[in-house]
């Protein structure tokens, strides 16, 4: 029997199974807006979600950012930074292991004045048994996990 045979299997394995994650910069549910096009400045500013409209909007990063106020666009604008969720917007918890999975805009806390989402309130709530551990562990995995770049 041919010894090919055998191998290409291994080979294949050793493709699938070898290769490594690379993340967009942001999550995008429809493959184009952050967040599920809700604001990220109303998180601080109104201590809640808040869906955003169509003729408050700008790219940041390569997706779409949504806001329900003029106002909250401008701030955004002037330093995205301080109101993007962390993570590129993909579920802390996940992160804390490198995974990269969806987020529910309602499941979310501010900690030190940064924005943090999870994949739903169940999950918001494991996440919150240690915040301090989760968010040192996802720090790390964050900036080892490879971003795909964004056309200017």
């Amino acid at each position: 029997m041919n010894k090919s045979y055998f191998l290409f299997p291994f080979l294949l394995l050793l493709s699938c199974c070898g290769s490594v994650q690379v993340a967009d910069p942001v999550y995008k549910a429809d493959g184009r807006t952050a967040i599920k096009g809700y604001d990220p400045v109303s998180y601080f500013t109104e201590n809640k979600p808040v869906a955003g409209e169509e003729k408050f909007q700008t790219s940041w990063n390569g997706a779409q950012w949504k806001f329900s106020s003029r106002k909250n666009l401008d701030a955004f604008r002037k330093n995205p930074e301080n109101y993007a969720p962390q993570y590129g917007g993909y579920c802390a918890y996940a992160m804390r292991d490198g995974e990269t999975y969806e987020i529910d805009p309602n499941a979310w806390k501010i900690v030190n004045g940064k924005l943090y989402l999870n994949y739903n309130e169940k999950v918001n709530g494991f996440w919150s048994r240690d915040i301090p551990g989760n968010i040192k562990k996802a720090d790390e995995q964050w900036s080892k996990l490879p971003k795909k770049s964004q056309a200017p």
